[in-house]
């Protein structure tokens, strides 16, 4: 099962770089879409299903903004959009696809860089997503959860950890939830499980400021964290750098698992 979390902040400009003919080559059972920036009327025939692949979506209200989706070339038993939090659920973060005993779910946390106001809608996203993580995490099902979390965990997860240590996304409260989420729920960080001391090859996401991109000072921040016995099933995983689609790069990860 190889499964690929993307943030292409923006489809139409991640296509119009060559994500979907990449997408072509990879092979891939699901691929999980954050920040999509775009609703139901954006969306040409080559974003619904590509190839091969359709794809489910939980746009968000506010146009040209955030927005969550799944390809996958599996018919799910159900298709979840939201976590039953309507300021939430309008800003399109969350959708969860079902099979029997697993689940795929595509999450795009909140950033909080932007002010205090977006900051605590981040905390409040995080309160509410503790509780589902619990929940999901009791229902003696398997479950992988793509995405960008918006938080890089630790210190080897950035370049520059000494100067963000008071920047969203490297709190120090943002990096105690994401630890409990990973201890006190039992929640596996499927790339550090296979690649617990790898720094700069890691990272995810550059700013689009100065040259982070060209001098690698990048941060980790997009994961796929998984129930235990899913993740133990990883084989392999890789982050995609060798086109550039978004700020963000691929991760892909192969799951010896049958749906």
């Amino acid at each position: 099962m190889r499964v690929i979390s993307a943030n292409l902040n923006g489809i139409r400009s991640a296509t119009t770089k060559g994500f979907l003919a990449w997408l072509e080559g990879q092979d891939a059972d699901f691929v999980c879409l954050q920040e999509l920036k775009a609703q139901a009327a954006d969306m040409k025939p080559e974003m619904l299903n590509p190839a091969s692949l359709q794809g489910y979506f939980h746009y968000a209200e506010k146009k040209g903004y955030s927005g969550v989706g799944i390809y996958t070339r599996y018919q799910p038993e159900q298709v979840i959009e939201g976590l039953g939090v309507p300021e939430i659920d309008s800003e399109g973060r969350y959708i969860e696809l079902v099979y029997g005993n697993v689940s795929v779910v595509s999450v795009y946390l909140p950033s909080g860089s932007s002010g205090d106001h977006r900051q605590e809608a981040k905390f409040a996203f995080m309160e509410h997503f503790y509780q589902h993580l619990g929940e999901l995490a009791q229902r003696g099902r398997e479950v992988v959860i793509c995405g960008d979390w918006n938080i890089a965990h630790k210190e080897i997860d950035l370049k520059n950890w000494k100067g963000n240590l008071k920047n969203s996304g490297f709190l120090p409260e943002e990096r105690e939830w994401m630890g409990k989420v990973l201890s006190d729920l039992e929640w596996v960080d499927v790339y550090r499980s296979l690649h617990p001391d790898t720094t700069d090859e890691a990272y995810t996401w550059w700013s689009n400021r100065g040259q982070a991109w060209a001098k690698n000072v990048g941060w980790r921040i997009d994961y796929q964290i998984a129930t235990r016995e899913l993740a133990q099933t990883a084989k392999t995983t890789s982050v995609y750098k060798e086109e550039r689609f978004s700020d963000h790069a691929p991760l892909t990860v192969d799951y010896e698992w049958v749906v």
